[in-house]
């Protein structure tokens, strides 16, 4: 008998199929879109610079749209991730403050109050109660 073994990831939605030099086609177009604009900065900027400035001007020209195609953040690209950055932090920031709320004090504090009224003391009332529970 031939067994056949077939590798799946455990996470099966992190499957990326890869297109050309073990890149997706996500990678691999903004990776070409890169070299093109690097091409094109110098061929724009060549007669005005060194070839030492030429060529860090190239790389920080080309950097961001390569950027662009190999970020992932979150499960988000790049595109998403910033999107939803300047959402969450420009477009729509909150301050979020921490309330404390006790339920069964709000709920009791009547109670307390009439009982005050009538000179009974809450330790009373919390005696009474676990002689209740007792029985």
């Amino acid at each position: 008998m031939i067994f056949v073994e077939v590798k799946i990831n455990k996470e099966i939605r992190n499957y990326t199929e890869s297109v050309f030099f073990g890149l997706t086609l996500r990678q691999f177009v903004f990776s070409l879109l890169a070299c093109i604009i690097a091409v094109i900065l110098y061929f724009i900027l060549n007669p005005y610079f060194a070839i030492s400035e030429l060529s860090w001007m190239c790389i920080l020209g080309a950097t961001p749209c390569a950027v662009l195609g190999f970020v992932t953040y979150n499960g988000m690209n790049a595109e998403q991730f910033i999107v939803q950055f300047i959402k969450s932090e420009i477009l729509m920031p909150k301050e979020l403050k921490f309330q404390c709320n006790n339920y069964y004090d709000n709920l009791l504090k009547a109670t307390f109050e009439k009982l005050r009224k009538r000179g009974i003391k809450e330790d009373e009332i919390s005696r009474k109660e676990k002689r209740k529970n007792r029985v």
